[in-house]
Order: C-alpha cells, then sequence, then structure tokens
C-alpha cells in the first residue's frame, strides 16, 4: 500500500531520517514503534505530504505520490489522524464529521446556485454517512455536543471518524491511544480491527505503549536516532537487544541495513 524508498529528511545541519526504507503492506494493521525523538512522526509527514524529503520517494499502490500535495494524496485514498486532535471546537460531532467530507458538488459554486438538486442530494448524502460512522464509533450520545466539549478519549474517536468520512484506503494513526483511559482505549482497538476486517481497511500507527501495539498489529517497524533498527512482530522486536537498549539503554546500535 505505501513504501518508502531511501528517505531522507534535514533540518538545516540536522539529519532527522537517515535513509529509511519500509513498506506497509494491504489489508493490514502496522506499527510504527521507538523512543521519543526516533523520526517517526516525521516519517508520518513524509507520507501524508506534510513534509518532503530531501531525498527518496513515498510510493501509494505503486504510484509516486512524493510530489503530490496532502489534498491529493488525501483524494487517492490516504487519510491520518493527530497525536492532539484537530477539531473544530465549535462545531458539534456530527457537524465536524460533515466538514470532513469529500463533497465534489457543494464545492462548486454553481452547483450550489444552478444544481439545487446535485447539491441537496450530496450534503443528504453526507449526512447519513455521517450519523453512521457516528453510530460506528458510539459517538451517538453526544453527537450533537460541541467537539469542543468533549473529554480526550472522545476527541480521539472523533478525530477517526474525521479520517473515516472520506472513504480512505489507508489511515495514518499518530498515537491515537495517547491520553486515552483503559476503557475507552480498548474500545478505540476493537474499532480499529472491525475497520480492518470489514472494510479491508489498512492502518499504520505510531504508538509507544507496546502491549497496545501487540493487541492491534501484525507486524511492526522499529525506528531509533532517524534510522530503522528494525522490524518483525512485536514479540520478536521485544526481545531485540538494539530494541531495548534503544528503548532503555540509550547507547548505542547497529542499524537494520
Amino acid at each position: 500500500m505505501i513504501r518508502l524508498e531511501n528517505i531522507c529528511v534535514d533540518f538545516g545541519g540536522v539529519r532527522a531520517i537517515d535513509n529509511v526504507s519500509f513498506e506497509v503492506d494491504a489489508g493490514r494493521i502496522t506499527g510504527l514503534i521507538g523512543p521519543n525523538g526516533a523520526g517517526k512522526t516525521t516519517a508520518f509527514n513524509v507520507i501524508a505530504g506534510a513534509l518532503k524529503p530531501t531525498t527518496g520517494r513515498v510510493m501509494l499502490d505503486g504510484q509516486d505520490i512524493t510530489h503530490l500535495k496532502p489534498h491529493q494524496r488525501a483524494n487517492r485514498g490516504l487519510a491520518r489522524t493527530f497525536q492532539i486532535p484537530h477539531e473544530f471546537s465549535r462545531l458539534t460531532v456530527l457537524e465536524n464529521l460533515m466538514a470532513a467530507a469529500s463533497a465534489p458538488v457543494g464545492e462548486n459554486v454553481f452547483n450550489v446556485l444552478f444544481r439545487r438538486n446535485l447539491f441537496v442530494a450530496e450534503e443528504r448524502e453526507i449526512y447519513k454517512t455521517a450519523r453512521d460512522t457516528v453510530r460506528l464509533l458510539e459517538l451517538d450520545h453526544v453527537r450533537d455536543e460541541k467537539a469542543g466539549n468533549l473529554s480526550g478519549g472522545q476527541k480521539k474517536l472523533v478525530e477517526l471518524g474525521r479520517a473515516l468520512m472520506r472513504d480512505p484506503k489507508l489511515i495514518l494513526l499518530d498515537e491515537i491511544g495517547a491520553g486515552i483511559n483503559r476503557t475507552l482505549l480498548g474500545k478505540l482497538a476493537d474499532k480499529i480491527k472491525l475497520l480492518n476486517i470489514e472494510r479491508d481497511l489498512t492502518f499504520c500507527l505510531i504508538e509507544h505503549d507496546l502491549d497496545y501495539v501487540s493487541r492491534l498489529c501484525d507486524h511492526v517497524f522499529v525506528m531509533a536516532q532517524g534510522q530503522l533498527l528494525t522490524q518483525g512482530s512485536v514479540e520478536d522486536v521485544r526481545r531485540d537487544e538494539r530494541v531495548i537498549e534503544a528503548y532503555f539503554g540509550g547507547g548505542k546500535y547497529e542499524a537494520h541495513s
């Protein structure tokens, strides 16, 4: 689904990502883990188009998307959530989801003015999809609540709902579980697995909680100091001495080549 090829990212004289390559397979839930400062979010920003790599290519479904803008990547089925939710705080939950939907008819002023039937039909369909998504995420009881009044966990669910509104093929989840209580965290994991199975949605997630990662992910990549350290199952990487050192020792390691 996604392939990074020899990605390097430089900020001035600092190399944040150093020659990283990996593939996220379609139909799987893949984890990207590593200590703070490893380059994980930078890698996500490169995939989503928020950041251009210094060198290397980003491929989506075999097509080079390196030079596409974020909205162009979104139109090709790539969605993401953020570690800090980006909800519209003064809009309701339902309105937040509707605002995130693709609306090619309504985005054309001519259609709004002179093709009202098409515009109204599209709005009706967006409303139905948003309502169904709210129910799927079990947010119906706060559907008409302003998003700014929600708990941190509920905002994360709204963030996921907004990503779903564009009918994506791949969703990047940036620490979706951060700051969420254990009950809501479990519910969120269940929803991600359900979407993966029933809609064949591909997920790639950044997460620090390895128990949570092991509950969700088929495969994980480990980054440290801007490099790809290793990859495999959660249990395999947990036993890797380089991973233990990167997480807890702060010492040197040999990057996987």
